[in-house]
Parts: C-alpha cells; sequence; structure tokens
C-alpha cells in the first residue's frame, strides 16, 4: 500500500490557480487579437468602400481627374486613376501582401466616363499597432500574472489556515491535552465537515482511550480479586495436605476423615471458581452458540424439576404458557439455574420462587422473582459485575453465596443470544425481581 501523498497543499492549489489564470489570459489575448485584426479588415473595407463611393459621386459631377484623385487620395489611401485613352493620374500601386486593392469603374461626363479607379491601403499601419496592441497585452498580462499571483498565494495561505490549525491541534493533543477541540463556527461548509469529523474522531479516541483504560483497571481489579477469591480454597488445602502429611499418625481416624473432606471440599471449590473464571473469559473472548427454536417453558420445567429436588422445603411456581424463542438451551439453562440458585439462597424457609413467562411479537419475556430481602436500587445494576457479592442483604436467611461471577456469566449469555438479564423493583413478590429477554421467532 503507497503512503498518502503530502506535498504542499497551498503550492498545489497556488500553482493550479495561476496556470489557470495563465491560461485564461493567453486566451483572452488570442481573442482580443483575433477580433482586433477582424475589426481592422473591416474598418481597411469600409474605408476603401467609402473613398470608392466618393469617386463615383465626384465622377457624376465632371470633376476633373486630377481633382477627383486628390480628393480621393487621402487618410492613408492612395489612388491611380487610368482614362480610357490611357492616361494616368495618381501615384503607382503595387500589388503585395502589405497592400489592401480595390478597383472601380467610373462614369460621368466627359473624359472620366469609363475611367478605371483602383484604390490601395498599406496595411503596414494595421500590422504596428497590431504589434503593439500584442506588446500591451503581453506587459499587462505579465503584471496581472505576477499580481495576481502574490494575491493568490496570501488568499490560499488564509483560506488554508485551518489546515494547519488542525495539525497544530493534532501536535497538542498527541503531547496530552486530549480535551481541545476545533469546534468550527460553520460546520455545513468543506472545512466544517472536515472539523467536524476531526472533533468527532477526537471524542471517539478520547473516548476509546477512556475505555481502555477502565477495561485495564476493571481488569487489574478481577484479577486482584480472582486472586483473593482462590488464596482462601488455597489455603485451606494447604493447611489440610499439612496437617494430613506431618500429623498423620497423631490424628484420629476421624480428625483424618474431616481433613479429607476440607481437601475435598477445598479444591472442589477452587475448581469452581477457576471454571467461572475460564467461562468469564470466553464471555470476553465470544462464545460459539447453538442457537435453536426451543419451547423455553420445557427448560424452565426441566430447572425447575432439578430445583424442587435439591429444595423440597421451597415453593416454585411458574406462570404463562409456552413460547418459542431463538436460543442455546445449555446456555439458556446456564442463566435459569444461576436465577434460581441465587433465589434459593435468598428465601427463607418455605419461601416461595416464581417464574413467568410473556411472549411478545418479537421477544419472549422470562421474569424470575422471589420473597427475599430483595436487592436495593442503588445495586441492581452493580450486581451484576464480576466478583460483586451483595451478601449483606441476600445470605442472610440462607446459605453463602458463590463468588460473584454467577450473575455476570448469566448476563453474558443473555447477550450473547441477542437478549439481555436485568434487575428490576419487586413486582409481585416483595423480593429480587430479574428480567430475561430472548429474541423469538419472527
Amino acid at each position: 500500500m503507497t503512503g498518502l501523498r503530502t506535498g504542499s497543499v497551498q503550492i498545489r492549489v497556488a500553482v493550479a490557480t495561476i496556470a489557470v489564470l495563465v491560461a485564461v489570459l493567453i486566451g483572452l489575448g488570442l481573442v482580443i487579437d483575433t477580433i482586433f485584426a477582424v475589426q481592422s479588415e473591416r474598418s481597411l473595407d469600409a474605408l476603401l468602400t467609402g473613398r470608392a463611393q466618393l469617386a463615383r459621386q465626384l465622377a457624376r459631377t465632371g470633376v476633373r481627374p486630377q481633382q477627383l484623385v486628390n480628393r480621393v487620395d487621402a487618410d492613408g489611401v492612395r489612388a491611380r486613376l487610368v482614362l480610357r485613352d490611357g492616361t494616368e493620374y495618381g501615384s503607382i500601386i503595387q500589388p503585395g501582401d502589405q497592400t489592401k486593392i480595390t478597383r472601380t469603374k467610373l462614369a460621368g461626363p466627359g473624359r472620366i466616363d469609363g475611367a478605371t479607379l483602383t484604390l490601395g491601403v498599406d496595411l503596414a499601419l494595421n500590422s504596428d499597432a497590431r504589434s503593439v496592441l500584442r506588446q500591451v497585452l503581453l506587459i499587462t498580462g505579465a503584471v496581472a500574472i505576477v499580481i495576481s499571483a502574490g494575491l493568490v498565494v496570501l488568499a490560499v495561505r488564509l483560506s488554508l489556515s485551518p489546515l494547519g490549525a488542525m495539525a497544530r491541534l493534532a501536535r497538542t493533543i498527541a503531547g496530552g491535552d486530549r480535551g481541545r477541540r476545533l469546534r468550527p463556527t460553520r460546520p455545513n461548509t468543506e472545512l466544517g465537515r472536515t472539523a467536524v469529523a476531526f472533533d468527532e474522531m477526537l471524542d471517539e479516541l478520547e473516548g476509546a482511550e477512556q475505555r481502555a483504560r477502565q477495561a485495564e483497571e476493571r481488569t487489574k481489579e478481577f484479577l486482584a480479586d480472582a486472586a483473593h477469591e482462590l488464596r482462601t480454597p488455597i489455603a485451606g488445602i494447604q493447611a489440610a495436605a499439612e496437617s494430613l502429611l506431618h500429623y498423620h499418625d497423631q490424628l484420629s481416624a476421624a480428625e483424618r476423615e474431616r481433613l479429607q473432606q476440607l481437601l475435598i471440599g477445598e479444591t472442589g471449590r477452587a475448581g469452581s471458581l477457576v471454571n467461572d473464571l475460564l467461562t468469564a473469559a470466553r464471555l470476553d473472548a465470544g462464545l460459539e452458540l447453538n442457537r435453536t427454536m426451543i419451547d423455553v417453558t420445557e427448560s424452565i420445567d426441566a430447572d425447575l424439576h432439578r430445583a424442587r429436588a435439591l429444595h423440597p422445603e421451597l415453593t416454585f411456581r411458574r406462570e404463562g404458557g409456552s413460547a418459542l424463542a431463538f436460543a442455546d438451551p445449555d446456555r439458556l439453562s446456564g442463566i435459569l439455574r444461576n436465577l434460581i440458585d441465587n433465589a434459593g439462597r435468598a428465601v427463607a424457609d418455605q419461601g416461595t420462587i416464581l417464574i413467568t413467562v410473556e411472549p411478545t411479537a418479537d421477544r419472549v419475556l422470562i421474569r424470575v422473582e422471589d420473597d427475599g430481602p430483595g436487592i436495593p436500587a442503588a445495586d441492581r445494576d452493580r450486581v451484576f459485575d464480576r466478583l460483586v457479592r451483595l451478601d449483606q442483604h441476600r445470605s442472610t436467611v440462607g446459605p453463602p453465596g458463590g463468588f460473584g461471577l454467577g450473575l455476570a456469566i448469566a448476563r453474558g449469555y443473555a447477550r450473547a443470544q441477542g437478549g439481555d438479564l436485568t434487575c428490576l423493583a419487586p413486582r409481585t413478590l416483595p423480593g429480587a425481581h430479574f428480567l430475561l429477554t430472548l429474541p423469538s421467532p419472527t
């Protein structure tokens, strides 16, 4: 790919403008010279015609031949009169490139009847005038070009000064001052539109830079939180393993069994966290989905059957008829299980969890509600951040929650399928209210 041609715009515009001006002046000079030549030819023809007409009038009045010649031979016109008997009056006119000649027969009383009058005019006068005109055109054209060139350079420099402002602004921004903008006063002109596009590009770059920094900060926080979360099960694994290794002979069978159970439990906890972290990473990289047309009520009923077996003390209800959605069955089940498990941890014994299916024209709405303590309005969006847990609000009536990745993963699954997952204000039940939307067939 070739690089952008970056010759001086000022020089290009100035040279092009001057070249056009020179071409116009040359064309104008040629037109003026041609018009002058044609007009001069017409003037000479008119002069000769007028002299010939005067000669015919004089001949009809019976004027003597010499007087006729004297009257006609004037103003650059030479006359030669030849009578029928061969007598000649006036100057000798030799035809040539520099002489324009016309002949006419005269009629009148006396000797002049039937005489031939030859009129000639010297074209050198016109040639000299034409040469003077060409010199004047050349000198005035050269002066006009010089003056115009200076004015064009100045005008181009002033006209293109906004480009210089853009370049200075770009260097300022490259130096770290990201808040500067051009803000054109007339955004509908060519330079105005360019300046607007430049400002929009800077806004996007500044936003992208800010988003990159925020993403970097979130990544750092995520890694720090993940390391902190992994530290607890790893510490438990290490403690249990060291106790079994160093104090194996001193421990009773019950103590050894307790340590082994602790070792297995902490290992499973660490494995679950690692799986959640890998799932979150795959969400960032892009999921491979197997989307198909499914009846969401069948998936909901399957997950409710599982939940009733795990929490027989709770009440699970589903309302609404069947609804078709275009979704990945495994990902949908993952979302529902997470929402149901969260609700099960939040409600007290004999609590109620309600799942409502509401089909619309282009969406399927799935609401998961419980009668637990609920989620404060300020935390309803933050609850979807990674490694954020609101156990102080939601786990006081149930077992402790997970690692704070479940809802983030569930929302990622929903959005990857063209839907969304949000937390809303309580509706039917007084506790938490989650709304899952999925695209339906059109």
